[in-house]
């Protein structure tokens, strides 16, 4: 018979498929294990469509987990877990990254605007037409109209930076090269 902890070591040594990080666990919903989700899909809803998420701690290690329950709640998920059954299992989980593997998302065009996710531009260096660095992408912001890029600076006492992300400020997402080309200025 196999121990719980073999077990999960079998579950999380499944996970060999390159994974996309689509949200964070950010608390507790409730005393019941309910956990609240900072989705980073274009919907809100987009983690619904998957019944078994895949937690980790952004060290490539990760473990395989049930969905039980999800709903949208305002701009976030709340979801129930399987073996999360009151909240100081809940607000374990917190800062837990949420990936799905990337074979069961759907295909995107190998060229374009749509030939990446969201989650491939976290971590990506930034840089002007004028070879400035302006720093990481930390992440995404939808603000109805267009998205945006939020930027920290890798220099320190400079604040995070704001860049809209449409066809006149971004030039070029080059995934290879692990940045993006933009058209803006360091005192913007």
């Amino acid at each position: 018979m196999e121990s719980r902890k073999q077990q999960q070591t079998a579950k999380e040594s499944e996970a060999t498929e390159p994974m996309v990080v689509m949200g964070k666990i950010v608390g507790s919903f409730g005393v019941h294990g309910w956990v609240k989700v900072f989705p980073f899909t274009e919907f809100v809803g987009g983690l619904l469509d998957y019944s078994v998420w895949w937690l980790g701690k952004g060290d490539g290690k990760w473990r395989e987990t049930k969905v039980i329950k999800c709903n949208v709640h305002a701009k976030m998920l709340i979801s129930l877990l399987e073996q999360c059954t009151d909240r100081t299992a809940a607000m374990v989980l917190r800062s837990m990254q949420i990936a799905i593997p990337r074979n069961q998302l759907p295909v995107l065009s190998s060229s374009g605007k749509d030939g990446y996710y969201w989650s491939d531009l976290i971590g990506l260096k930034v840089v002007n037409l004028q070879s400035e660095d302006l720093g990481n992408v930390i992440g995404l912001i939808e603000s109805g109209s267009n998205d945006i890029l939020q930027i920290q600076s890798l220099k320190e006492g400079e604040n995070e930076r704001l860049i809209p992300f449409i066809d006149q400020v971004i030039v070029k997402v080059d995934l290879e090269a692990h940045q993006i080309i933009v058209d803006w200025g360091l005192d913007y």
